[in-house]
C-alpha cells in the first residue's frame, strides 16, 4: 500500500517514529511519505502511523 501525507500534517514526527522507513521529515518540517514497495511488516507499521496520526494527515494514496 502507498501512503501519502496531507496538509493537516502539524510536524509532529509521531510517523517517522513509529515507521522511519516511509515516513521522512522535510525541510519544512511536515513529514512525507516516501513512494516504494513496502514489505508486510513494514507496511503495518505505517498502517499503524496512519491509524496513530493524531490529525489524520496519512492517507491511502
Amino acid at each position: 500500500m502507498k501512503y501519502f501525507v496531507n496538509e493537516n500534517c502539524i510536524g509532529c514526527g509521531l510517523c517517522v517514529e513509529t515507521c522511519p522507513e516511509v515516513f521522512v521529515m522535510t525541510d519544512e518540517e511536515v513529514a512525507k511519505a516516501q513512494q516504494c514497495e513496502l514489505e508486510e511488516e513494514v507496511d503495518e507499521r505505517a498502517r499503524e502511523a496512519m491509524e496513530d496520526c493524531p490529525v489524520d494527515a496519512i492517507e491511502n494514496a
